[in-house]
């Protein structure tokens, strides 16, 4: 069989991509992805969440007159960005510290029974259970969160090796 390299014809090798084509994604995810994703320690998501619920507090108290439902929106998106920017080693402290943050931010919207400590530790406690909702709540969403961010974490490490 004579050689076909005198003939002016050449080899072409293709090579096929296995890769799937990309699929849309939703404008929600887009807009998620350009958010600023910091990542906080344990400690320092605990110390952001009981910042951003005194501020919260206090912009209650100015605004609605302790209002204990504004409070309890405004504490919605804390436990959102909390349980988000906590670093992936850190995630199991988001729904541990975001329900000490709000605690610590009711102080500023609780009614005191009488003057002293006495009294607003009873006003701060009276407040926590009677809008224990809004708490666990943002403590389900924190603990949501972290559960997917950490079942992401293990399926990527399995994919890994």
């Amino acid at each position: 069989m004579p050689s076909q390299a005198g003939r002016g014809e050449t080899a072409t090798v293709y090579r096929v991509s296995r890769t799937r084509p990309a699929r849309p994604v939703a404008p929600l995810v887009l807009a998620l992805r350009k958010m600023p994703s910091p990542r906080l320690t344990g400690l320092g998501g605990g110390l952001f969440a009981m910042v951003a619920m005194l501020a919260a507090g206090a912009l209650d108290w100015l605004l609605f007159g302790g209002s204990a439902i504004a409070y309890g929106l405004l504490f919605l998106p804390v436990s959102v960005a909390t349980a988000m920017w906590v670093r992936p080693a850190d995630l199991v402290t988001a729904p541990i510290s975001v329900p000490i943050a709000f605690a610590v931010g009711s102080v500023l919207i609780s009614d005191g029974a009488g003057d002293g400590l006495a009294g607003s530790l009873m006003g701060v406690l009276t407040t926590l259970a009677l809008h224990a909702g809004w708490l666990y709540t943002g403590t389900l969403v924190a603990a949501v969160i972290m559960v997917v961010r950490r079942v992401r974490v293990i399926s990527e490490r399995r994919r890994g090796r």
